[in-house]
């Protein structure tokens, strides 16, 4: 596994250069002054957790996995005591608000922490990133009895939070859950039924788990409509607030799974549990959305992790690794062989992932300091831009930065070679971490649907409109400058071309199958659309950075040669998604179901 360095000058030029990291956070309402100095102590101290707790035991915690006995799950080696100093540390009250013992950062802190702790042991990383969620849930929809006793523990550190949504049978389709909630007479539920794919259902690293579960109350409406959203804990707090007596939520096994193994996936059995509704009865999907949302972003963020992590490795790899003579002569002639870095293919390989991982962090990063400006932003017109573009950017996150992610992590074993294949190196397990993430929390599919149909045509277009709008602007003000110039109008076309596309498939909305056959290929299209628009500011910072004078020039001038490569070798991509959005839905739904016999 390659020794995972946390990549602080990068973060810095996103922070800093492109974002103006500073006068973001000074604009925000109600939230604890987060300057430069602050920012990056905590970075610096995340970046110490990663590399000397969390990262020394990703590997082993792969080849360890969880173990599951009597109904009860254990960790790997180590994973408790990396949470025991993880909470010491008060990792997880930084983004929750003073009333509930937290820092009152803004959220946007959370995602660059949860990169570092994510990519340093990612299976690790999944017990807190699910309790940020729920502590977030139920901040916003809980009563003050629930904040009080639920958040503050999870805020402390010695609780943790599930999402217990999937069911055996409908998988996504939430609106065919059975899990049933009777009313009692003290005002609590009970609980009965079975969700599946529960990540942290059930562990050993604290005192206690609050699962956030959806159930159907007892004569509620079919479908999402009648669904409610309850608070079923391990253990019932007592009246002091600790853990009492043990409630009837246990899990009946952990899944054998592909990749991240050292995060339990849970079937959880709720026999009859003490439930608490959050907010109303039937409201359940909405208030879920909450957290769902952090999840989505969340997975996104895997797609940045994976990738970084893998680029540590096959670029170190590369560096090292002697294989054959460069093309145009020799370049170690003390060597045998020259290294692999030398060769064309593996440069594409390397800059591949550069320009991904690169890009990711910007998108992502820009994307959570919108998060901020939703709640904390300081006028309504500016909370309800950032609420629009990330509406419509979310899905893209998670679609397109999970599966170039996994790209990613693909190109690594593959710079790797046979040593890839093989576990010791660590690659071929980036690549099985990977590769749930664009699965889980809505799979490609799911979020190209959200995308096309809710946020695209279900706006009338508004959104999307509102982002091609900015990218204009941005091109339209920056055309006469002619290290940018081709670059510009190569962006300038295809934003121009995103809004035919929409309008194309849009005129083919009567047969919905048309709508679903594009999506995919339209969020596609999107996402390589948005990281141009992402690369060509980043380039842009980057040249008046050299043209002002510095002396980190290597790393100024690699982010416009980068920038240079996406644009050449990478955003053409885009027109083949176009073409396929375009393909239409009769070559998908022609042929009848018994055709597909073999």
């Amino acid at each position: 596994m390659p020794d995972y360095k946390a990549p602080l000058r990068d973060m810095r030029f996103v922070l800093d250069d492109l974002l103006d990291a500073e006068n973001h956070y000074a604009a925000l309402q109600g939230r604890t002054e987060f300057d430069n100095e602050t920012r990056d102590a905590i970075i610096n101290e995340a970046a110490k957790l990663a590399e000397n707790v969390l990262s020394p035991i990703n590997q082993s915690g792969d080849a360890e996995g969880c173990k599951f006995v009597d109904g009860n799950v254990t960790t790997p080696t180590g994973f408790a005591d990396a949470f025991k100093a993880y909470a010491e540390g008060g990792w997880a009250g930084m983004v929750a608000t003073e009333e509930v013992g937290g820092q009152n950062l803004p959220a946007s802190a959370g995602i660059l922490v949860n990169e570092l702790l994510g990519s340093a042991n990612w299976a690790w990383n999944m017990y807190t990133g699910l309790t940020f969620g729920a502590v977030k849930c139920i901040n916003e929809h809980g009563n003050d009895s629930q904040r009080e006793v639920y958040v503050s523990k999870m805020v402390e550190g010695i609780w943790t939070g599930t999402m217990c949504i999937t069911e055996a049978h409908c998988g996504s389709d939430v609106g065919q859950a059975r899990t049933k909630a009777e009313p009692q007479e003290d005002g609590s539920y009970k609980i009965s039924g079975a969700k599946h794919f529960v990540t942290g259902g059930d562990h050993d690293m604290a005192e206690n788990i609050v699962h956030l579960t959806l159930a159907r109350i007892v004569g509620a409406p079919e479908g999402t409509a009648g669904i409610s959203l309850f608070i079923v804990p391990k253990f019932m707090p007592d009246s002091e607030g600790n853990p009492g007596e043990r409630n009837p939520v246990f899990a009946g096994s952990i899944e054998k799974k592909m990749g991240i193994k050292g995060s339990s996936t849970c079937v959880m059995n709720f026999d009859g549990a003490t439930g608490f509704i959050v907010g109303g009865e039937n409201t359940g999907l909405q208030q879920m959305f909450t957290m769902m949302n952090e999840a989505r972003l969340g997975t996104g963020l895997q797609g940045l992790c994976m990738a970084q992590l893998a680029y540590q490795g096959s670029l170190a790899y590369a560096k090292d690794r002697l294989a054959m003579r460069s093309l145009t002569g020799v370049k170690n002639p003390d060597g045998p062989a020259d290294p692999i870095i030398v060769h064309p293919d593996v440069r594409r390989m390397l800059l591949t992932q550069k320009a991904f991982t690169e890009g990711f962090r910007a998108f992502l990063y820009e994307l959570s300091f919108d998060g901020d400006k939703i709640n904390n932003g300081a006028t309504e017109e500016i909370q309800k831009a950032a609420g629009d573009r990330m509406a419509l950017l979310t899905p893209i996150a998670k679609a397109f930065c999970t599966e170039l992610g996994f790209e990613s992590s693909n190109l690594g074993l593959q710079i790797f070679g046979g040593h890839g294949y093989v576990h010791e190196w660590g690659m071929e397990q980036i690549v099985r971490d990977c590769r749930i993430s664009m699965v889980y929390e809505g799979t490609t599919g799911i979020q190209a649907l959200d995308l096309i149909g809710r946020k695209v045509l279900g706006s009338g277009g508004e959104l999307l409109r509102n982002y091609t709008k900015e990218i204009y602007k941005f091109c339209k003000a920056n055309e006469a400058d002619e290290a940018l110039k081709e670059q510009v109008e190569q962006l300038l076309a295809l934003n121009t071309q995103w809004g035919e596309l929409t309008m194309e498939i849009g005129g083919k909305a009567e047969n919905l199958d048309e709508i679903g056959a594009a999506s995919v290929d339209f969020l596609m299209f999107g996402g390589y659309v948005a990281m141009a628009y992402t690369w060509l500011r980043m380039s842009k910072v980057a040249q008046e950075k050299l043209a002002e004078g510095t002396t980190e020039e290597a790393f100024y001038s690699a982010k416009v040669k980068t920038a240079d490569f996406y644009f050449k070798r990478l955003l053409p991509r885009a027109q083949a998604h176009a073409q396929s959005a375009l393909g239409g839905a009769d070559c998908l739904m022609d042929m009848d179901e018994d055709q597909f016999a073999f």
